[in-house]
């Protein structure tokens, strides 16, 4: 019995050794594919900034078109590079994300405007009620 165990012996440190191995190269994977998710969003989310930031200044100095949409996009080049690089959108996905921004900006003034208009209208009723 004893010369079985002895011959196994090395044949099952060879097993164990696969073993662990396969359960660390599964760890790896797993770790890689979670934080390369979460350094996805984190690019992600930096670039909408980037551009969201840029949309609220081109508006704010009324610019329109091309001009806009440059703008939007020169900023986020220098602002973000390293999410730019990372997530490799094409150029033409830039452009629509950019114009996308500068319309969500362009509604939420025209939003804002129209809630500060009707603030002004309540608070005009009030004086005139005398309240």
């Amino acid at each position: 019995m004893q010369s079985i165990i002895n011959a196994a012996a090395p044949h099952l440190l060879e097993l164990l050794g696969l073993a662990i191995t396969g359960v660390i190269g599964w760890a790896a994977a797993a770790a890689r594919r979670k934080w390369g998710i979460d350094i996805e969003a984190s690019h992600r989310e930096a670039l909408h900034w980037a551009l969201y930031t840029a949309a609220q200044l081109a508006i704010k100095h009324e610019l329109t078109g091309k001009a806009a949409v440059d703008l939007v996009l020169e900023y986020a080049r220098r602002s973000v590079p390293d999410a730019i690089g990372n997530l490799k959108p094409s150029a033409e996905v830039l452009t629509d994300l950019a114009r996308a921004k500068l319309e969500e900006v362009a509604a939420e003034k025209v939003k804002g405007a129209t809630g500060d208009a009707v603030d002004r209208l309540a608070d005009a009723l009030r004086r005139a009620a005398g309240v």
